[in-house]
């Protein structure tokens, strides 16, 4: 049994308050997938990218036990790039440049071998072709995670919507959360989007932590203060895989679980917020995964005498 991850695999270019970069090895599909990879040994990726993505960048997703079967390289094209700078509060950004390049009519194949998918990431793309990876499995897989933005929602809301009724988890961040369900109020906004299909719901504030929903229970996980962010970006894409490796390694699916599960995602997420791109989730130690997870349970942990 595997967990699939779909999503992009990209160039980014980025500037924050601590520096800049030119352009390196970013996408949902490569945060995500490296994070899953620290928790289960079964990762596959859905992808493509253009001939200007090097052999050695693949071999990062090998080196890490990820398969690239699915990983489509379009001759004589170029990959995904995007280009942002953010502001000094970390939590607003300018996009200068998007490129969708091989992106734009990415039709994702789901090799043979990807058919013993249990778990499914669905990384942040158009809501057809989310729809589409699932549709071309033949079994419909144990979890269902999905993972989209606003702007689907501007262009696409209706076909975001039909998509929903498939996945078992929605994950999105607080302005998404009111904006697709109209409700200013979190709890309500909640519960109206747990009627369109997904089971769970992860309400993501940034700095401020997550929200777990589930029927009537709610989860709130914090976030890990930390001294210095040098760049948000991919954050949300390595929680999610995080909270998924988690998931797919324990194998069963339940409301604890998934509290668990997200505070691997939020260990993993903090970590790749202290450097640029990837650089300090590529190379982590198990012994640095616990002991983050570990400082997360101290952050939360108390006792009251009654």
């Amino acid at each position: 049994m595997s967990l699939i991850i779909i999503g992009t695999v990209a160039f980014d270019a980025i500037e924050t308050p601590f520096g800049k970069t030119d352009k390196i090895v970013g996408g949902a599909a490569t945060y995500a997938s490296l994070a899953a990879s620290y928790f289960y040994n079964k990762v596959k990726i859905v992808a493509v990218v253009g001939d200007d993505f090097q052999k050695s960048d693949i071999d990062a997703f090998n080196e890490h036990g990820i398969d690239t079967e699915g990983l489509q390289v379009k001759e004589g094209e170029k990959s995904f790039f995007w280009s942002g700078k953010y502001h000094n509060d970390m939590n607003s950004r300018d996009t200068l440049v998007t490129e969708l390049n091989v992106l734009a009519d990415f039709d994702p194949v789901i090799p043979e071998s990807y058919q013993d998918c249990e778990y499914l990431m669905l990384g942040n793309l158009t809501p057809i072709v989310q729809r589409t990876v699932i549709e071309r499995l033949k079994k419909r897989p144990k979890l269902i995670v999905l993972d989209t933005m606003n702007f689907w929602m501007d262009i696409m809301m209706d076909d975001l919507k039909e998509t929903l009724k498939l996945v078992d988890v929605l994950t999105i961040n607080d302005e998404e959360a009111r904006q697709l369900s109209g409700e200013y109020s979190l709890v309500k906004a909640a519960k109206k989007i747990l009627t369109m299909g997904p089971k769970y719901l992860i309400i993501k504030k940034g700095e401020h932590g997550a929200l777990l929903f589930h029927e009537d229970k709610i989860f709130s996980a914090p976030a890990l203060p930390l001294a210095e962010v040098f760049d948000p970006t991919g954050a949300g894409d390595t929680f999610a895989g995080g909270f998924i490796g988690y998931l797919a390694k324990v194998g069963t699916i339940n409301f604890n679980n998934m509290k668990n599960a997200i505070i691997y995602g939020s260990a993993l997420a903090s970590f790749c917020v202290e450097k640029f791109g990837t650089e300090k989730i590529l190379n982590l130690t198990d012994e640095e995964v616990a002991a983050r997870i570990q400082e997360f349970v101290k952050l939360s942990a108390f006792t009251i005498d009654a």
